[in-house]
């Protein structure tokens, strides 16, 4: 499902307990100096990570200072983020002329202790090559280094390295609990583009050679996948970006099947294997 870019009043992007994504939530909220927005969804553990902006995050006890380092653009400086227990408010507060920040959350039903993710803190991978078109680089937010710490959420920052290229290639998919081969995750995107003039295409292909859907995205898309092969692509001369959301349905760790036809690819794209094991 497409969501082109619209103004959200600060309410859910992607509501929790939706038909297309009911294991999934993701919220953009826009604020001021000195404003303060409450988020909070029942069932839902969260992660809230500014786009742009500094914000003060309050939560179960505990106030997580000055979070975000970006100013113009997500390609600025490296994400910051504050996990919120589930079912917990997050209090948010701008302490910068303005702030974007992304909500994003998976349902879970236990309650674990809050923490920050500082940029130092960010673990990053970076794979493909642009002979393949395949150049790209994942920051982790809430990657394998908070295995453990988080229930069913994972958060990722995911970048094209150069300009033009694809994404999410070789085609793969994560919609059913078939362990070792696969594993049910619903996933969310929010995608930005550098100039922000630019765009890009998502696909979504259901059945292995059969044709499928295409999406043309543009800087603010959000794109809510439940099922099928999904790869992207930017145009030549452009920069894309995506805020990731996974949120699982029975382990956090990601088992992602890559379609029969193009798995071959794997051993053809430099790094790959490395990119795949990161997502637990």
């Amino acid at each position: 499902m497409h969501i082109p870019p619209y103004d959200n009043a600060n309410l859910p992007v992607v509501a929790p307990g939706g038909r297309v994504v009911p294991l999934a939530c993701f919220n953009i909220v826009k604020l001021t100096r000195g404003q303060t927005f409450v988020s909070q969804f029942d069932g839902y553990e969260t992660c809230v990570v500014p786009a742009t902006g500094t914000v003060d995050v309050m939560t179960d006890g505990q106030t997580f200072s000055r979070i975000g380092k970006r100013r113009k653009h997500v390609w600025d400086a490296e994400p910051e983020g504050a996990y919120v227990p589930s079912g917990a408010a997050a209090e948010i507060t701008c302490l910068s002329e303005k702030a974007e920040v992304f909500v994003a959350g998976a349902r879970f039903d236990q309650v674990l202790p809050a923490f920050a993710v500082r940029a130092e803190d960010i673990d990053m991978v970076q794979y493909g090559s642009d002979e393949t078109k395949t150049h790209r680089k994942i920051k982790h937010i809430l990657g394998t280094k908070y295995h453990g710490r988080v229930g069913r959420l994972l958060v990722s920052e995911l970048y094209t390295v150069g300009k033009g290229g694809w994404s999410g290639f070789p085609s793969h998919k994560h919609d059913t609990d078939r362990l070792p081969l696969e594993s049910h995750h619903d996933e969310v995107y929010n995608f930005r583009f550098n100039p922000p003039h630019g765009s890009g295409l998502q696909m979504l292909q259901r059945e292995d050679g059969q044709p499928g859907a295409a999406y043309h995205i543009v800087d603010g898309s959000t794109i809510a996948i439940d099922k099928g092969y999904h790869p992207c692509c930017v145009l030549p001369g452009y920069e894309m970006y995506y805020f990731t959301i996974l949120a699982g349905n029975s382990q956090r760790s990601l088992v992602q099947y890559f379609q029969p036809s193009h798995a071959d690819q794997i051993e053809t794209i430099p790094g790959i294997k490395d990119m795949i094991a990161k997502f637990k």
